[in-house]
């Protein structure tokens, strides 16, 4: 062969390194996408409850307030009605089916990039989680910034109207954000909504030295997924059945749009045995299950649970079979993505501490805290309609023990009903 003949041959170039698809223009698609989603779900959930009838401005900081309450942003309410008569408020309550559109939405943008991927080096996942968290820093602030109102509040005519009128104790109520806080904790948020992605999914890229861990992590972690999403879309069909048979459509649907998986997981822990105290008095509240006003309406704190909601209704007790079919579901899930050399006591183990830890996620999220009140030369609550008090507080450890128990149990039970599934990449003997 001829030295120049040998010398036109292409010559191998060395290949290039992938360049990475997760920059600035998609990070912010992201995070406005985001924020978009979060606001529209809270302002129909808003409307739907009838918060368009409020003063003149007050509905578009309403819509920001919600969405920073959905992060786990701080909201600070306080009011007054003159110099003879104060009020007084607190909220602390998390409108979750705005919280899940805005954690889905976050959750697929960054996973997106990252597809197709084996592994994924430590560095590239915390520049690509940096871009994100800077951008939704941003987005914290003026959400925040935006999120405060005061206005004046209506008590109508009649004795009470006349009286606040004459002594120009019309009822002011204001809300506003703790910008630190609200800033901190929506950067929680978003950490945990990332960390979270990560661990469900399957085809998402881990660094090599967590390799190890995801064969043990990923399988419980996307069951459980699985178990509160399911209860949600149960919780869904129910409440499109309702609102097509029995009526009231535009407060089912800001139930929808704003607390549905709030009912939907405080009836997952109900199931799996779970005690709450509550307590429902005044006009707050959206439609809820009749039988849970029942228990809750009460002078004193009241004890929720499926004894005292059976104690109503008897069909409460298809909670308790409800949610031991979802989990047992969920378990089967759990043991086929898993790989098949696990032994039905690390599936038990795996299973209980996933549950146990959903459990306390679920519980610190759905409780509520919401009262309101308008005190008059010192006299304590009145105007009837105007003082009101919603509570729902969680027995938490026991909460978070009955996972672990339930875990277990159907980690066990889960383990050889499997068995007969093949799992992806096996092959037949």
């Amino acid at each position: 062969m001829s030295p120049r003949i040998a010398s036109e041959r292409p010559v191998a170039e060395p290949a290039a390194r992938p360049v990475a698809r997760h920059g600035w223009p998609l990070a912010l698609a992201v995070v406005l996408a985001a924020t978009v989603a979060m606001a529209a779900v809270a302002a129909g959930g808003l409307w739907a409850a009838g918060a368009t009838d409020l003063p003149k401005g007050a509905f578009g900081p309403v819509v920001l307030a919600t969405v920073v309450t959905a992060v786990g942003g701080t909201v600070e309410l306080s009011g007054n009605a003159g110099e003879l008569a104060r009020t007084n408020a607190g909220l602390t309550a998390v409108p979750l089916s705005v919280t899940l559109v805005g954690a889905l939405v976050v959750a697929g943008g960054f996973l997106r990039p990252l597809r197709h991927r084996a592994v994924a080096g430590a560095r590239e996942l915390a520049g690509w989680a940096a871009r994100l968290a800077v951008l939704w820093l941003l987005a914290l602030i003026g959400l925040a910034l935006g999120a405060r109102h005061t206005f004046t509040v209506n008590v109508g005519t009649g004795a009470l109207g006349d009286v606040t009128d004459l002594l120009d104790a019309s009822p002011r109520v204001g809300f506003t954000t703790d910008v630190p806080l609200t800033v901190g904790f929506g950067l929680l948020w978003l950490a945990g909504i990332l960390l979270l992605a990560l661990l469900v999914s399957r085809g998402a890229p881990l660094p090599g030295r967590l390799l190890r861990f995801q064969a043990s992590v990923r399988p419980a972690a996307y069951a459980m997924v699985v178990l509160v999403l399911a209860y949600v879309a149960l919780a869904l069909v129910i409440a499109l059945v309702t609102m097509v048979t029995r009526g009231q459509a535009r407060e089912t649907l800001a139930l929808i749009l704003l607390g549905l998986p709030n009912l939907a997981w405080l009836a997952l822990t109900v199931g799996l045995g779970a005690t709450w105290d509550g307590r429902v008095d005044g006009p707050f509240g959206l439609p809820v299950p009749k039988v849970l006003a029942e228990v809750l309406r009460t002078p004193d704190v009241s004890t929720l649970n499926v004894r005292t909601l059976a104690a109503h209704d008897g069909r409460a007790w298809w909670l308790v079979g409800v949610a031991a079919v979802l989990l047992l579901a969920a378990a089967l899930v759990m043991v086929v993505r898993s790989p098949a050399r696990m032994r039905p006591w690390q599936h038990a183990l795996h299973l209980a501490i996933a549950l146990a830890l959903t459990m306390l996620t679920l519980c610190l999220t759905v409780r509520v805290s919401a009262h309101y009140g308008l005190s008059l030369l010192g006299l304590g609550d009145l105007g009837g309609g105007l003082s009101g008090e919603v509570l729902l507080r969680p027995r938490l450890w026991s909460a978070v023990g009955l996972g672990a128990l339930w875990g277990l149990v159907a980690g066990f039970v889960g383990a050889p009903a499997a068995r007969q599934v093949r799992r992806r990449g096996e092959v037949a003997a």
